[in-house]
């Protein structure tokens, strides 16, 4: 390893994948190399910094401990700074070098062999945006950033394209709540290659936006809000339909999902997905709709990096230029874990990353930069490699639970009873069943302009329950058929209208007419 001033300098193992000439190599690139040789070198700043995201539960001088635990025993001398000569450490790095460094390590990581990676002859990917990572609650982070939010701190926006195979970052943009996801994925575009298929959730079905994605040469795969209408042009063999999006061709297809649990309880849930692939031969409706469940692997890495990394822990800096350093930081020691991760899969065939403990590699990386071990070496994998194939999770079992958490101030705290379980099951049993497309009902009319327009939404509602009486229509179903009122509105309206007698419900989430009015 380096000795002298740069002896600290290092990250245990991961110093293979971030070694010292890619860090020479990014602060020559971003000109941030000290101008005189000093007892804390700017190199050396860097794996300071990526210690300090591998270590978030103690100060600076306990950081650098870490990193200099091990070399007394190898003879060479080390200064012992202070916690102001570390955090002027981190002013001269800047947030410059880490940025690059990040660009350097980011991207898909994955062979297209490997298991779980592709779907036919596209990688997916998948776009998810995160606004629960915690800011110091200073002055300047509150104007850049924004007030406090849900927990009492200002909280940043993190967007990035993920790998879902791998969970690998391929892109990442951060910044203020208030820009919204849409305007950061946009930001991220030019990741996007036409052999990538993009999974994404509701919320990022705006017309330009998916044409943007389109133009890429991308393919996408995502969910429709339930008050987008969708005209039907031509019905496909497999119950999907095409239809249009703007001016943008597309495919539609709609299905329900029973499940049944390992204790006995089902439930149902209704998707309507959105693709670019319209070819039903090729790409079958049941397929689109199983493959669609693999956007939930985002979720997946932004829990290790929030929760198994961070572990739920507000970021360091008061500053907004070292909170924009330290997620740098933190996003290059994620992809640098991922990294080694897929390697270790990788070398022995026919394993899927999915079966890679990520917290087995946290710990072990930890360990190896207390040790100032593995700094460098030859092996194909090295001990995190080893360790992590010693410890490979069981085949991934399909469960399900409930968007629910404790905190009272959480959006899904109050989350209507949906038939989920409040706690993970395993799943017995799932049945995808195609539907078909509903219908296209007939606009509503124009004479009744002088009518109250809750009045309005009310009997045009009468009108769609009247179509099949006999029907228990839930507010998603009715929702869609209007086209220009969301989920949450319709619910508190249709229970407000079966309390004063205009329609009748019959279960927690379902309605029918009263058959006379």
């Amino acid at each position: 390893m380096a000795a002298g001033q740069y002896g600290p300098g290092h990250l245990g193992e991961l110093t293979q994948v971030v070694p010292f000439d890619l860090v020479d190599a990014v602060l020559e690139e971003t000109r941030c190399v000290q101008r005189r040789l000093r007892d804390l070198p700017t190199r050396v700043g860097v794996y300071f910094l990526l210690a300090m995201c591998l270590f978030p539960e103690v100060g600076y001088r306990l950081v650098w401990q870490k990193l200099t635990a091990a070399l007394a025993g190898a003879g060479l001398e080390t200064a012992w700074p202070t916690a102001k000569a570390l955090r002027d450490l981190r002013r001269r790095v800047s947030p410059a070098p880490v940025h690059r460094l990040f660009e350097v390590l980011a991207g898909p990581l994955a062979q297209p062999s490997t298991p779980g990676v592709s779907f036919g002859s596209f990688r997916t990917v998948s776009f998810d945006g995160c606004s629960s990572i915690k800011l110091p609650d200073s002055v300047r982070n509150v104007d850049r950033f924004g007030p406090q939010s849900r927990g009492g701190y200002p909280m940043l926006e993190l967007m990035t394209l993920v790998e879902t195979g791998t969970r690998a970052l391929i892109g990442a943009v951060f910044g203020a709540t208030s820009d919204g996801e849409t305007a950061y994925a946009r930001r991220l575009l030019h990741h996007l290659s036409p052999n990538m298929l993009v999974l994404w959730d509701k919320g990022f079905d705006a017309n330009a936006f998916l044409a943007a994605v389109a133009d890429t040469g991308a393919q996408f795969l995502g969910r429709l809000r339930a008050n987008r209408r969708t005209p039907v042009l031509v019905r496909l063999a497999d119950g999907s339909y095409l239809s249009v999006l703007g001016t943008l061709p597309v495919r539609v297809v709609e299905a329900q999902i029973a499940v049944t649990c390992d204790d006995g309880s089902t439930f149902t849930g209704s998707y309507r997905l959105v693709t670019t692939l319209t070819d039903a031969r090729r790409y079958p409706a049941g397929a689109l709709v199983g493959l669609y469940h693999q956007r939930w692997e985002h979720e997946s890495a932004y829990f290790a990096l929030r929760h198994t990394v961070m572990r739920g822990r507000v970021l360091r800096s008061g500053d907004p230029v070292g909170v924009e350093q330290e997620m740098w930081a933190l996003l290059s020691l994620y992809q640098a874990l991922r990294t080694v991760m897929v390697e270790a899969a990788e070398s022995r065939p026919g394993t899927d990353p999915d079966r890679c403990g990520f917290t087995i590699a946290l710990h072990t990386a930890r360990d190896l930069v207390v040790q100032a071990g593995s700094i460098t070496g030859s092996a194909t994998i090295g001990v995190i490699g080893r360790r992590i194939l010693a410890g490979l999770l069981p085949a991934r079992r399909p469960r399900v639970s409930t968007r629910k958490v404790k905190s009272p101030i959480s959006r899904y705290h109050d989350r209507q009873q949906d038939g989920r379980p409040d706690t993970s099951r395993t799943i017995t049993g799932l049945h995808i069943s195609i539907l078909e497309p509903e219908p296209q009902l007939p606009a509503a009319s124009h004479d009744d302009r002088h009518t109250p327009p809750e009045d309005r939404r009310r009997q045009r509602v009468l009108e769609v329950l009247d179509t099949e009486p006999d029907r228990h229509w839930h507010p998603r179903d009715l929702a869609r058929h209007l086209g220009d009122v969301t989920l949450g509105t319709m619910r508190r309206q249709l229970d407000r209208w079966a309390r004063h007698g205009h329609i009748r419900k019959t279960g927690p989430a379902t309605y029918t007419s009263q058959g006379t009015r």
